[in-house]
């Protein structure tokens, strides 16, 4: 069962004095299918940052549509766009967006407090969660004084609390030192076989060779997908290697 569906997007950007076009997006189609675990990668400027706000309904598409379980964003109205986000969407950021004035525990409880939740009902939610990101140590301190794993994994559980149908993740490794990366993309390989559907955009090569497809952008297009199949993380990693250099070359991948 597909649980987002993109057809046809595209994205135009005219300049601030309408002199000049720019096709971010021309036609993208793909769908994700309920939990799966698909990369995008793409070279700066391919589109893949312009698809994700797309996806997150913090941009409009020029044309085309993308429906979250069965709903189509487009025809979401302004008022309730920010609790429809909320309430089907996870985020996980490159720099973490925590509230240095909030405890960790009270930054993974604001999505539920903009919902109306109990302390109670937040709670419940919140300590298994915390179990499995092994973070109940720091659910007190402030995010100034925990590193920076220990602040994406807070990010981590601020963004599953909700139950999102998907989680949208924005280059999460991109701040994190090499022990942390593989801490973060182990967790997230974890919450994957639970069910969750995850959605990354990455330049990492390593960050995607964890997932289960590689969607790979070029000139505002989708050129390419490789699909997990018996391969490791380390075959993968080759594959989508290879694959980068016909984009960067300009070749036909295979």
């Amino acid at each position: 069962m597909s649980i987002l569906e993109v057809t046809g997007l595209k994205k135009t950007y005219t300049t601030r004095f309408g002199g000049h076009k720019v096709e971010a997006l021309k036609n993208v189609n793909f769908t994700v299918e309920q939990g799966e675990y698909v990369a995008i990668m793409g070279e700066s400027g391919s589109g893949k940052t312009t698809l994700l706000n797309i996806v997150a309904s913090l941009d409009r598409p020029t044309g085309g549509k993308v429906c979250l379980d069965g709903s189509d964003l487009s025809s979401i109205k302004e008022s309730a766009i920010a609790a429809f986000r909320r309430d089907n969407l996870g985020f996980v950021f490159q720099e973490f967006n925590l509230l240095d004035t909030f405890s960790v525990e009270d930054n993974i409880f604001l999505p539920l407090v903009l919902a109306g939740k109990t302390y109670s009902e937040m709670k419940a939610k919140l300590d298994p969660i915390a179990d499995q990101l092994h973070i109940p140590d720091i659910l007190k301190k402030y995010p100034y004084e925990i590193s920076g794993g220990q602040k994406q994994r807070a990010a981590v559980a601020r963004a599953l609390i909700t139950s999102p149908k998907l989680i949208l993740a924005d280059e999460p490794t991109g701040a994190l030192d090499s022990k942390s990366t593989d801490e973060l993309l182990r967790l997230f390989a974890e919450i994957n076989r639970t069910g969750q559907t995850i959605l990354l955009v990455t330049h990492s090569v390593k960050a995607a060779s964890h997932a289960g497809r590689v969607l790979f952008i070029k000139d505002g297009e989708v050129f390419h997908q490789i699909y997990r199949g018996d391969s490791s993380n380390e075959e993968l990693y080759q594959k989508i290697t290879h694959t980068l250099t016909i984009l960067a070359t300009g070749g036909e991948a295979k």
